[in-house]
C-alpha cells in the first residue's frame, strides 16, 4: 500500500472519501498531507491527521491573502511536525457546504460557521415556548448551506411544564423531518440516530439552553461536552459550548456541536427562502405579475391569502423580513443587483414627482 493509500484509509473515518483526495491532489502541494478541522479558535486549530490529531496555525500568506480562515469540519492541506504536535496550514479544500450566517452589525461580514457538514439538526426546546420566527431563520441558514435540515424538539418530557405547541412548529417544517427527543432520558434518540452515517458529519445549531451539548454526551454515551442549567430568572441557557468542535460517535458518525447563536443575520439569497416558506411560494404562483411584491400590486395571491385567512399573516411578515434581509446581502456583494435597485427606486422617485407636479398645476388646494 503507498503512503497515499495508507492516508486515504485513515482519514476514512473522518470523511475523506476519493473526491476529497483528488481535491487534495489537486493542489499539488509538495510537502503537505490532507487534515480535517475538529476544532477551530482564533489563531489556532486542531487537527486529525493519519498520524493523530495536532495543533495547527495558519501560513502567514494563506492569512495575507484575505482567504476566510478554516472552520470546524474544513479539510486542509497541513505541513505536519508529528514530532512537535504541531502543523501549519497551507490552504484550505474548497468546501462543498457551508453554515453562514451575517454577524450583528449593518457592516457585519459573512461568517462560516461550519463547513462540509452532510445534516444539520436544528434544535429547540420543549420547555420554553416555541419561536416559530427563529426556526424559520435556522432552516433557510441550513438550506442555504446545503445540507440536509432536521428538526428536533428536545426536553419532550419536559413539555406539560412549557408553554410549546409542537403542532404549530411543525406545521411550518413542511418537508422536513421533525423529531421530539429528550437528551436527558434518551427517548426518542433511536429516530436521531437514524440520520447519522459512519464517515458522515452532522451539526447541531440551536440557541443556547436547548440542551445540544446534551444530546452531544447522549449520542456518544460519555460525558464529552460540559453542560449548563438553563437560568431560571429569564429561562435562558448558558453557553456551555464556546467552541466548536466535532465529536465521533461510537457508530463512526461525525457530529459538530456549535454554540448557541443569539444573532441569526441570513447571509443566503431568496432560493433557501423558498424551500421554507413552501406555502408562500406556492400561492405566489398565482399572483398576476410574475415579478409581484406583494406590496398591494392588483391580482395578488398572497395579500387575498392573508386577508382570507389561509396564510397566517405572521409567518408571511416573517418571509416579508427575511426576503428583505436576503435581498439586501444580494445588493451588497453584488453591484449589478445595487444598480438594479437604484435603477428601481429612481423610477419610483420620478413617479412620485410627477404625480405631485400633476396634483399643484391642476389647481387643487387643501383647506
Amino acid at each position: 500500500m503507498s503512503m497515499a493509500d495508507d492516508v486515504f484509509v485513515r482519514l476514512r473515518g473522518f470523511g475523506f472519501d476519493s473526491n476529497w483526495r483528488a481535491s487534495f491532489e489537486a493542489l499539488d502541494l509538495d510537502g503537505c498531507a490532507p487534515a480535517r478541522v475538529v476544532s477551530d479558535g482564533r489563531d489556532a486549530w486542531r487537527v486529525a491527521t493519519a498520524a493523530g490529531e495536532l495543533l495547527a496555525r495558519v501560513a502567514g500568506r494563506l492569512r495575507h491573502d484575505g482567504a476566510d480562515p478554516p472552520v470546524a469540519g474544513d479539510w486542509v492541506a497541513l505541513e505536519a511536525r508529528p514530532a512537535e504536535g504541531s502543523g501549519t496550514i497551507h490552504a484550505v479544500l474548497p468546501r462543498r457546504t457551508r453554515i453562514a450566517r451575517r454577524a450583528a452589525g449593518r457592516d457585519a461580514r459573512e461568517q462560516v460557521v461550519a463547513a462540509n457538514v452532510d445534516v444539520v439538526f436544528v434544535v429547540s426546546a420543549l420547555d420554553r415556548e416555541l419561536n416559530a420566527r427563529r426556526i424559520e431563520r435556522f432552516l433557510a441558514l441550513v438550506y442555504e448551506s446545503g445540507a440536509l435540515p432536521v428538526l428536533v424538539l428536545n426536553k419532550s418530557d419536559r413539555l406539560a411544564e412549557g408553554l410549546a405547541d409542537p403542532a404549530a412548529v411543525e406545521a411550518i417544517a413542511a418537508g422536513v423531518p421533525v423529531l421530539r427527543v429528550s437528551a436527558l432520558s434518551g427517548d426518542g434518540v433511536a429516530a436521531l440516530e437514524a440520520h447519522l452515517a459512519p464517515g458522515k458529519t452532522a451539526a447541531l445549531i440551536g440557541s443556547s439552553g436547548v440542551g445540544k451539548s446534551t444530546l452531544v454526551n447522549r449520542l456518544a454515551g460519555a460525558d464529552l461536552l460540559s453542560t449548563a442549567p438553563v437560568r431560571e430568572d429569564d429561562d435562558r441557557g448558558r453557553h456551555a459550548t464556546t467552541a466548536r468542535r466535532i465529536v465521533r460517535l461510537p457508530s463512526g458518525a461525525l457530529l459538530l456541536d456549535t454554540p448557541g447563536l443569539r444573532e441569526v443575520g441570513l447571509a443566503g439569497g431568496a432560493e433557501s427562502l423558498s424551500r421554507v416558506f413552501e406555502d408562500v411560494a406556492e400561492i405566489a404562483a398565482s399572483c398576476r405579475f410574475r415579478d409581484c411584491r406583494h406590496e398591494g400590486e392588483p391580482g395578488c395571491a398572497v395579500r387575498a391569502a392573508v386577508e382570507s385567512g389561509r396564510l397566517d399573516p405572521d409567518r408571511f411578515e416573517s418571509y416579508r423580513k427575511l426576503e428583505r434581509e436576503a435581498a439586501y446581502e444580494v445588493r451588497r456583494s453584488d453591484p449589478l443587483a445595487r444598480a438594479e435597485e437604484l435603477k428601481r427606486w429612481k423610477v419610483l422617485f420620478r413617479e412620485y414627482r410627477r404625480r405631485q407636479g400633476g396634483g399643484r398645476g391642476s389647481g387643487d388646494s387643501r383647506e
